[in-house]
């Protein structure tokens, strides 16, 4: 499995949540974003989910925020509308290649910020978890 949601009122799977494989988020809408990043070079192409619909797809609308879990143990709260209204992806490729553990994937949380000046600091560069596994709503 790549990524497990837990926490919402919507189908669980053995593990307790939904368990998200390549196939499984590959079946949802695919975006793109193009944006730098402060941790690459220039501008990059992210594709992958957007988070809002891994929400809905989970049945948890109501959400109001999420806790996003690394491998390497980092987490942060988010509050789910901001994450919506600012456009978070799910990126699992960049620059057309898939991400890998060494690049910060195999899922890297992304906002598209060369177009928002409001999501240009640090707070919002902390939540731009990469090597995500578990996602926890609340």
């Amino acid at each position: 499995m790549l990524l497990t949601v837990t926490g919402m009122p919507g189908e669980t799977n053995p593990e307790g949540g939904v368990a998200f494989d390549a196939a499984m988020l590959a079946a949802l809408p695919q975006h793109r974003i193009e944006t730098s990043t402060p941790w690459t070079d220039g501008r990059n192409l992210f594709e992958g989910v957007l988070l809002a619909d891994v929400i809905d797809f989970v049945g948890a609308g109501d959400a109001r925020s999420f806790r996003a879990l690394a491998l390497n143990d980092y987490e942060i709260v988010t509050p789910v509308s901001e994450a919506i209204e600012n456009g978070a992806l799910l990126a699992m490729r960049m620059d057309g290649k898939p991400l890998t553990r060494r690049d910060k994937g195999p899922i890297w949380i992304v906002y598209p910020r060369d177009d928002n000046p409001d999501i240009q600091d640090k707070r919002h560069d902390a939540r731009w978890v990469w090597q995500l596994t578990r996602i926890e709503i609340r």
